[in-house]
């Protein structure tokens, strides 16, 4: 019996040292933006992602031209996009957040036609966001997504 508390108490011993050893990789709390470094097509494009308890509970991936207009608002261009590839803005933006969100940064981001360029941008600054996450910095991180 005692030889089977000994066991017991030395797994309870072990089990937070082993977590605070994968800590490296963890998530820390608070909110991560990576953003492009330059504008395209009159838009540059942000991640930003709220973190709470280690987990990812918030992400938003849009686009903002040099007044500060955000992509998915614009009508027009969600219009003329929809028209010639088949989505747009508002609904691509999301959809890659949201599988960032479900997949908590450990899955793959499958591509939507017609937003090609958008998901090789997407998945630089979701990489990017995920490491300033893991190490803490809230500083707004710069990629260079050229298409």
């Amino acid at each position: 019996m005692r030889r089977m508390f000994a066991l017991l108490l030395s797994l309870l011993l072990t089990v937070p040292l082993l977590t605070a050893c994968g800590s490296q990789t963890e998530l820390q709390d608070g909110y991560y933006t990576a953003q492009v470094s330059e504008f395209s097509h009159g838009w540059k494009e942000f991640v930003t992602i709220l973190v709470k308890g280690g987990s990812i509970i918030s992400v938003e991936y849009n686009a903002e031209n040099a007044s500060g207009f955000i992509k998915s608002w614009d009508n027009a261009y969600m219009r003329n996009m929809l028209h010639s590839n088949g989505t747009y803005p508002n609904a691509y933006t999301r959809y890659y957040a949201g599988q960032l969100l479900e997949g908590q940064g450990e899955g793959g981001i499958d591509a939507i036609t017609g937003a090609s360029s958008s998901h090789k941008s997407f998945q630089l600054l979701a990489q990017a966001v995920l490491e300033q996450a893991r190490k803490g910095d809230s500083s707004i991180a710069v990629v260079d997504a050229a298409h």
